[in-house]
């Protein structure tokens, strides 16, 4: 069985070694894909406001980060994941690693 669920975010961060940022966005869509036993998770980001945030990604190699989002309806989530800028295009996606504290399948029930 194959259960796919996507929320808008109202507000998204990034922690990094090198600091932390809020990411200023046009729009961000968190997708959580979970099937036969395995959880994935990502987060498209459209409309990057912060170029040298975008810069600083695109220049290092070192792209794991800590998440902290909110979405649309006011749940908290945050989790590992690994930043991957597209400064070219003002968007990132944001690639999960591992489990997603705050998420519940059946909290949209």
């Amino acid at each position: 069985m194959r259960l796919v669920k996507s929320y808008d975010l109202a507000s998204l961060s990034v922690t990094h070694s090198a600091g932390s940022w809020k990411l200023p966005f046009a729009r961000a869509k968190l997708t959580v894909v979970q099937e036969y036993g395995t959880f994935l998770w990502y987060i498209d980001v459209e409309g990057v406001t912060d170029e040298r945030l975008l810069s600083f990604f695109a220049g290092t190699e070192e792209i794991d980060v800590i998440v902290e989002a909110t979405t649309i309806g006011g749940r908290r989530l945050q989790g590992d994941a690994y930043f991957h800028p597209n400064p070219r295009h003002k968007a990132a996606a944001i690639r999960g690693q591992g489990e997603l504290q705050g998420y519940s399948p059946n909290a949209d029930r």
